[in-house]
């Protein structure tokens, strides 16, 4: 396995749905992400393992310095070799590198990955589910 990480490279539709549906356990949607990534993300990591999409990270932003991260992906048949943490930590260096002052996530039940793989710190939040 050779992982290639990318940020803001390009973007194959169905190969991030297919990835989404696995990671969400959800059914294989139609998503446009090249262009929903293009109209209101700061950026996106991907790594490839030759032509195949191993993994994904979403950075979405305020426009300003607040930066979040969402829908860390990673194949099922890939997950525990680091490949997560490795394309949040690129996540971290562009959202730093672009003025960003914070990076924010939220997340359940993945609290040994976010707060130690990727050295996150756990603060109050709120949430409404709508």
């Amino acid at each position: 396995m050779h992982l290639t990480y990318a940020w803001r490279g390009g973007v194959d539709n169905d190969a991030v749905n297919v990835l989404h549906a696995e990671g969400f356990g959800h059914r294989v949607l139609d998503v446009d992400w090249d262009g929903q990534l293009r109209r209101h993300s700061l950026g996106w990591v991907t790594a490839y393992d030759g032509a195949r999409l191993a993994g994904f990270v979403n950075v979405a932003w305020d426009g300003g310095v607040h930066a979040f991260v969402l829908d860390t992906l990673v194949a099922g048949d890939l997950r525990h070799r680091g490949i997560g943490a490795a394309l949040v930590a690129v996540a971290v260096r562009e959202a730093r590198a672009a003025g960003c002052e914070w990076l924010h996530v939220d997340f359940e039940e993945l609290d040994a990955f976010y707060f130690g793989a990727c050295g996150f710190r756990p603060t109050t939040a709120g949430l409404i589910a709508l």
